[in-house]
């Protein structure tokens, strides 16, 4: 019986040159993938921790997760045809595998194997792929449900890492913009980044003349949702304890 990783497997005659390139510790060989391949590349990797029982996924399933409203960065409407040509590619370069069995055709991701790094930094690069760049604080929380990172020094340890891979940096810490208290990390899988001017101009009420990135107005919409959050659990907590001492509001 064939090897079901025939391409992959390092005991396979058909090893992938992709392989061969990252075990050998030469720099990273990956063309750069396009936004939609990230997506779906990042989207296999998120399902199979949220979605266990759903995966590996149908086409029509990695569809739908690639054009949801939440958690993703920037929103899309990709089609079937899209998706399917996306697959097609990452499949090409031995990141997505097409598993048998089943009427309906469905796609698993070899993503830590192929680029050699750990669930912890796997976590993170899903992150990044889906919601763009973000401060280490940001993907501590967005990545609590693929693996759950002890405090911001665990993330910013690994980010470290990753930027200082000796077969290729994979991530990318950005300077810092205008107002912010930490650096945002961009993932590089899709090559550099654009980055946002570190210095905005000012206008002449002395506001800024730059408009927010998405990924910083996705972080301050986090942040008010979080605050707005807290005000009313601290409000329970005043009326509780009035209500326990016999104060009156």
């Amino acid at each position: 019986m064939g090897c079901r990783l025939q391409g992959i497997c390092k005991n396979c005659p058909g090893i992938s040159h992709f392989w061969l390139a990252y075990t050998s510790g030469v720099a990273n060989p990956l063309p750069a993938l396009s936004l939609l391949e990230t997506r779906v590349l990042g989207t296999l990797v998120e399902k199979q921790h949220t979605v266990p029982d759903s995966y590996p996924l149908t086409l029509n399933a990695l569809v739908s997760g690639c054009n949801q409203k939440t958690s993703r960065l920037p929103v899309m409407e990709a089609t079937e045809t899209e998706v399917q040509a996306s697959i097609d590619s990452l499949k090409s370069r031995n990141l997505v595998i097409e598993t048998s069995g089943g009427r309906v055709a469905r796609y698993a991701h070899n993503f830590e194997r192929v680029l050699q790094v750990p669930s912890q930094a796997a976590a993170l690069l899903t992150s990044l792929m889906l919601r763009g760049p973000q401060t280490a604080g940001e993907l501590r929380i967005s990545c609590e449900r693929l693996h759950s990172f002890s405090d911001i020094s665990a993330v910013q340890g690994f980010l470290e890492e990753l930027a200082a891979r000796q077969a290729g940096p994979l991530v990318l810490e950005l300077p810092r913009l205008p107002g912010a208290r930490e650096n945002r990390w961009a993932h590089l899988l899709s090559g550099a980044p654009k980055q946002d001017a570190p210095v905005a101009e000012k206008r002449a009420d002395g506001g800024s003349g730059g408009d927010l990135s998405l990924g910083e107005l996705a972080a301050l919409k986090a942040n008010v949702a979080r605050l707005e959050a807290e005000v009313v659990a601290l409000k329970a907590m005043v009326e509780r304890i009035c209500a326990e001492l016999g104060i009156e509001k």
